[in-house]
């Protein structure tokens, strides 16, 4: 019977440490099943890191990286934690390479929504006008708000994954929740972030 059998969990990371058995053993099963427990988890990040159209690379990099790596986790930070690191690492290094440190220029449709006579009604247009603004944010300060804010880790599990000291993160956050207040404003947002 291969590792990846009768396991399964609210939690995608539940039980990973029969899979990660596995997979140092070699078995297929074990990687296949790790890695799509998981790969909601890395997506999701990268989609918010990169965007929808470069998000399948760093996924894809990121579980690279994990599954090469794998002998070196040790089990003392949670794998959740340490693949959120591998993924946070791979997104970073992939916006260094496409120089995407600076902030997106405005088009012309940016300008008319930041028009404040132009109700935001939709929620579909709220969640773009969000993703614009996060999109403006310094990387470093997006991940440590995405970590906090979409996927509910704690200020240790984001250090952890960030490789930041634990009292950093909150001042980051609070620097990441201030400029994304302000993105926000600049695009028109009408409603609470």
């Amino acid at each position: 019977m291969s590792a990846a059998s009768n396991l399964s969990s609210d939690d995608p990371t539940d039980g990973v440490d029969r899979l990660i058995a596995g997979c140092r053993a070699g078995d297929r099963d074990a990687q296949r099943a790790l890695y799509e427990r998981c790969l909601p988890l890395v997506h999701r990040l990268a989609v918010r890191m990169v965007g929808l159209q470069d998000a399948p690379d760093v996924t894809q990099q990121a579980f690279l990286r994990a599954f090469t790596r794998l002998d070196q986790y040790d089990g003392q930070a949670k794998f959740k934690t340490w693949l959120y690191r591998l993924a946070v690492n791979e997104a970073l290094q992939f916006l260094r390479k496409r120089k995407r440190w600076n902030q997106p220029t405005l088009d012309d449709n940016d300008y008319e929504r930041a028009d404040e006579s132009q109700p935001l009604g939709a929620a579909s247009e709220q969640r773009e006008v969000l993703e614009q603004a996060l999109s403006r944010l310094d990387p470093g300060l997006r991940s440590v708000f995405l970590l906090k804010e979409s996927e509910g880790l704690s200020y240790r599990d984001i250090a952890e994954a960030t490789g930041i000291p634990e009292g950093t993160v909150g001042s980051r956050l609070n620097r990441a929740r201030a400029e994304l207040q302000e993105h926000l404003k600049q695009l028109g947002w009408t409603g609470e972030p």
